[in-house]
């Protein structure tokens, strides 16, 4: 290095301008599995839905969904998610649930024949469901932090027909519902949202549910 070149660096590091920073002469430290494991995951990761599919209407194979869950888990969660099953559900019009009983991620076919270039962000927040059952503000950090929606599209092909229909006496306003009501009455006639056995909703219609018609709580 010639004399100049040295008083220019002293000038330098003295007006703390690190510009010439001699590199590391140590060599780097030897990769472990889980890195270059979570470096191909990471590199992946960074293909867009229509990428990883060959077709955005043609939905993975079962195989591939545990495949990106397990890309995910490193991730996103460091390894640390427990292995659980992702199944598709043919019955379930909802985008996901999560089942911690069984450990079991169901992802709505239906649904996602309609919203094909949603599948992974389901996977995503039924992932996190499997660290905070509910979307608490624990969820919706961690959704926030992974980049995974709160809340799935709605499509009228989705809709299920009300189990019950109850209606108002006095006013005659019906009201659907998927649940059972009890003790419920017309929230017009009512006064201040308090309860009034005047009012009360009566019964008129109930669909009789067969056995394969229930599901799991989905998110």
């Amino acid at each position: 290095m010639s004399k100049k070149s040295s008083l220019e660096r002293k000038a330098l590091k003295a007006l703390n301008y690190d510009l010439f920073e001699a590199p590391s002469l140590s060599s780097p430290a030897p990769a472990t599995l889980y890195t270059k494991i979570r470096e191909s995951a990471l590199r992946q990761a960074l293909v867009t839905p229509e990428e990883l599919n060959a077709e955005r209407n043609e939905l993975p194979e079962q195989a591939e969904l545990a495949r990106r869950f397990d890309m995910y888990n490193l991730v996103y969660f460091k390894g640390k998610l427990p292995r659980v099953r992702v199944i598709y559900s043919h019955r379930m019009t909802s985008a996901g649930s999560y089942t911690p009983g069984s450990r079991v991620i169901k992802i709505g076919r239906k649904y996602h024949e309609i919203f094909p270039e949603e599948i992974n962000d389901t996977l995503k927040h039924e992932m996190i469901h499997i660290l905070h059952l509910k979307h608490d503000r624990d969820f919706k950090k961690e959704a926030k932090r992974i980049g995974a929606s709160i809340k799935a599209q709605s499509h009228p092909a989705l809709s299920k027909p009300p189990k019950y229909i109850y209606v108002c006496g006095q006013c005659g306003r019906e009201y659907p519902r998927q649940k059972r009501l009890r003790m419920a009455s017309c929230g017009v006639c009512s006064r201040g949202g308090i309860f009034d056995e005047k009012y009360k909703l009566k019964l008129i219609k109930s669909r009789r549910i067969k056995p394969q018609d229930t599901s799991s709580n989905s998110s």
